[in-house]
């Protein structure tokens, strides 16, 4: 799937892929805190959190409109794995999770299928970071600060895409 959404975008195996240019492409609207009029302060702030537990992304479908509100306050790498791991729901045409809503204490629980969250995160990675962009990565001796910049990842998902997908080890055996 990640090659073909590439050709349709005209871009090749290696080529980067934008979070959101492929959401522009999925007319995905990205939408980030501060934009949500009447969102109040507090609120607002909470969605603003950083750090490794800091909320990060949530796809609201409003009838034919897919919306990602994303945390802007993280990194570029950040939002593009967030914003990419919620486009993957949608290419892979996931269920939504279901709010609930508790009437006796002031708290939403969310409903979290442990599969799904995986499938997504799986797919995530390899729209952003395919195998033959690995491999150029590997191969042209790209440095990973370069591979980060060029391709908007972190290099702890640089780093496990190119060991999980054994290029590593490929590149060494061909040494």
């Amino acid at each position: 799937m990640s090659l073909q959404i590439r050709k349709e975008l005209g871009l090749n195996g290696s080529d980067p892929l934008s979070a959101r240019v492929l959401a522009e492409h999925l007319g995905v609207l990205l939408v980030r805190p501060s934009e949500i009029e009447g969102l109040p302060q507090e609120t607002a702030r909470l969605l603003l959190g950083k750090g490794k537990d800091a909320w990060s992304a949530v796809t609201i479908s409003h009838g034919a409109i897919d919306i990602i509100i994303h945390n802007s306050s993280h990194s570029r790498a950040r939002q593009a794995s967030d914003i990419m791991h919620e486009l993957a729901h949608i290419l892979l045409d996931h269920e939504a999770s279901k709010i609930i809503v508790s009437q006796q204490v002031p708290i939403m629980l969310r409903e979290y299928n442990k599969n799904l969250e995986d499938e997504a995160a799986w797919f995530a990675g390899c729209l952003l970071l395919p195998r033959d962009a690995l491999l150029l990565i590997r191969n042209v001796r790209m440095t990973d600060r370069e591979a980060c910049t060029i391709y908007e990842v972190s290099s702890k998902l640089l780093n496990y895409r190119i060991n999980v997908t054994g290029v590593q080890y490929q590149i060494e055996a061909r040494r």
